[in-house]
């Protein structure tokens, strides 16, 4: 019962925590104590936030190494855009057409995660890593070939795979406007992302992660990570609560994508590549695999620290990686352990 009680109270204290931040930097933005460079920081860090508690969902607590979730984030973030800009003329408050991109860009990408999730969650160690990174570097081919515009008739898509074609080919009526022109990404984009939606995300996400986490589904999940011969024989369905967790991690980056894609007025899937994959692995692994409050730390200290670094022009990125390095011994664990030896190239062991 204890034990109980002092879960939910880390619970809550995380909820405190970061509604108490969200009021503080509100006060800040008000009172215009943050300049414009800092302001353009918020939403971004929201949606990198999110990032990093889902994905803590499938490397910390289900135990997978995923290198893809760039790619839900990508699909989240288009699939958002498109929904919100057609909806311009139909749904004119902002809000409103904020939050249905945002289902919309969920919903998307947890279909993806699950029929992705059927040949990949059957994998382990090293295989599920290579696949996960090869189906976000094909989610990015596939958004760069995207051409999709929206007029009186309703969405037109083409997917412009010989480099022929443009947004001219789809033939939009009067007053039709294209809202994704290939290699040139979402261009002419409406930013109604706010850091008021990014806050409300992030509770709703945390809500989702702990309470699944503190589940009956949760615990068979962990005993998974734990010892997968162990659980299966007590009778825990492997497959059925990888997929939970896989899913939902998912759904949730795809959430954030669609707040990052919506805040910016021009995006090309080109962003999100593997290097943005491997960004939200390190928020993760330096926060502490498991650690959700951890990875909320990790994503907003790490996201601010290159932009607070750049007055040392020079030295800006030397600092940034030495900062990296103190932290990653000052969490060191042996989980982070074992994900940076699955990380290790196949066939290298170390010298005894």
């Amino acid at each position: 019962m204890k034990m109980k009680k002092k879960i939910a109270w880390s619970d809550y204290m995380t909820y405190i925590g970061v509604t108490i931040a969200f009021v503080i930097v509100s006060f800040l933005k008000k009172g215009g104590a943050l300049n414009r460079s800092q302001l353009g920081l918020l939403v971004p860090i929201c949606a990198y936030i999110t990032m990093a508690i889902s994905l803590n969902l499938t490397v910390g607590i289900l135990g997978e190494l995923s290198l893809g979730h760039a790619g839900f984030m990508s699909i989240g973030a288009f699939s958002g855009i498109i929904a919100a800009m057609s909806l311009v003329n139909v749904i004119p408050y902002d809000g409103v057409r904020m939050a249905i991109a945002m289902v919309v860009g969920a919903v998307m990408a947890g279909i993806f995660g699950f029929f992705i999730g059927i040949p990949v969650l059957r994998l382990r160690g090293d295989y599920l890593a290579i696949v996960t990174l090869a189906f976000g570097e094909i989610i990015k081919e596939i958004l760069t070939c995207l051409i999709v515009g929206v007029d009186a008739e309703g969405l037109h898509i083409l997917i412009n795979i010989d480099g022929s074609k443009t947004a001219s080919d789809l033939n939009l009526l009067e007053g039709g406007k294209a809202i994704i022109k290939g290699a040139q990404g979402a261009v002419g984009t409406k930013t109604i992302a706010s850091f008021t939606a990014g806050y409300i995300l992030i509770m709703i996400s945390l809500i989702i992660i702990l309470n699944l986490i503190r589940s009956r589904s949760g615990r068979a999940i962990m005993a998974i990570r734990d010892n997968r011969i162990a659980a299966e024989s007590v009778g825990i369905e492997i497959t059925k609560y990888k997929m939970m967790a896989f899913v939902t991690s998912a759904a949730i980056a795809g959430a954030a994508g669609a707040l990052y894609g919506l805040n910016y007025s021009s995006l090309a899937a080109a962003k999100f590549d593997f290097n943005t994959s491997i960004l939200v692995l390190v928020f993760v692994v330096l926060g502490g695999l498991g650690n959700i409050w951890g990875s909320i730390v990790a994503a907003t200290v790490l996201y601010i620290l290159p932009e607070a670094l750049r007055s040392f022009a020079d030295y800006r990125m030397l600092m940034y990686a030495i900062v990296l390095i103190v932290v990653m011994l000052a969490t060191n664990s042996s989980k982070a352990k074992d994900l940076l030896d699955k990380l290790k190239p196949a066939g290298k062991e170390e010298e005894q």
